[in-house]
């Protein structure tokens, strides 16, 4: 049986994505933006890897860009203000709010944004 091990992404341009996830509050070493490839251990144990469209090219040449979001990230905040202030400095940063900050009926504070590659990233906290 295969097991999942790792959430792996391709990135348009390395430097923009890392600074996007460092700002959601992701470890990403310093000098990493000029890799190809590069991954990630998250405190909880999840593996996120970033990998270039020239990285995937050179092994798939017939890839081609995706559209639209299918996939969605979804990252856990301490607290419903967390959710807020995390969501406003991702704005502020010029990121694309998908979904201000709301009361979620299922329980939670939930907020959508778009990465630089227009993934839908979730920040969510209990209520």
């Amino acid at each position: 049986m295969a097991l999942p091990d790792m959430v792996g992404m391709v990135v348009a341009d390395m430097a923009a994505a890392l600074r996007f996830y460092r700002l959601i509050g992701l470890d990403i070493p310093a000098g990493a933006e000029a890799e190809s490839h590069v991954e990630v251990i998250t405190p909880n144990g999840y593996r996120l890897a970033w990998d270039s469209e020239a990285l995937v090219r050179s092994f798939n040449p017939d890839w081609q860009v995706p559209t639209g979001s299918r996939v969605g990230l979804a990252f856990k905040c301490a607290s419903p203000a967390e959710v807020d202030a995390l969501y406003a400095a991702a704005i502020a940063a010029g990121y694309p709010g998908v979904k201000a900050p709301w009361d979620a009926f299922w329980g939670q504070r939930y907020a959508i944004v778009d990465d630089p590659d227009g993934n839908h990233v979730d920040v969510f906290a209990a209520l």
